[in-house]
């Protein structure tokens, strides 16, 4: 049985089953749609790169957006929305976020965080509705974001989610340079 409930402003969705994919996709877009951000759904098949997703989804790799959970201490995660060709810069999230030390939790913590699984990872719909954190490079663009489910995607405009979310824009990332 789902129960919805409202926690920092954003509509969650409590279940038994909260790790099914259908679940997770469910919880994500209803939270959307809660929120009034208009969307598109993108369904497509596993993926196994940036680019790949890119090609599916039928964008550049920059408008694949990564929603990273970021801890910064016990029990107190971020998200973190990262243009699928950038990384996180990590000495200007820690000075943006007031703290000396970050890190990135292992899949079984992430999930336990916001009842997404890790590729799946969305702020909507979270089970719990962590700050966000967006890059300023997102601003003014249409973008991809994931919908808590593989092979699901939405299209958003970034300003809209930033805006619902009440993400804060900063320079946050660098460009990805690729496998060592």
């Amino acid at each position: 049985m789902w129960a919805p409930v409202k926690a920092g402003g954003h509509l969650l969705r409590r279940g038994l089953d909260a790790g099914s994919a259908v679940v997770s996709e469910e919880r994500a877009l209803a939270a959307l749609d809660a929120a009034r951000v208009p969307y598109r759904v993108i369904r497509h098949g596993p993926v196994g790169s940036l680019a790949e997703a890119a090609t599916a989804r039928g964008v550049q790799p920059a408008d694949v957006i990564k929603t990273l959970v970021v801890r910064r201490g016990n029990d107190d995660y971020v998200f973190v929305l990262v243009p699928g060709d950038r990384t996180i810069a990590w000495p200007r999230l820690r000075a943006l976020l007031g703290v000396s030390r970050l890190s990135l939790p292992d899949a079984d913590t992430a999930r336990a965080a916001t009842g997404y699984a890790r590729g799946t990872i969305t702020p909507f719909g979270s089970t719990t509705a962590w700050p966000v954190v967006a890059d300023q490079r997102l601003s003014g663009r249409t973008i991809t974001l994931g919908a808590g489910a593989h092979g699901v995607a939405v299209a958003v405009e970034a300003d809209a989610i930033v805006a619902t979310l009440g993400a804060e824009l900063a320079d946050v990332t660098d460009a990805d340079s690729g496998p060592p």
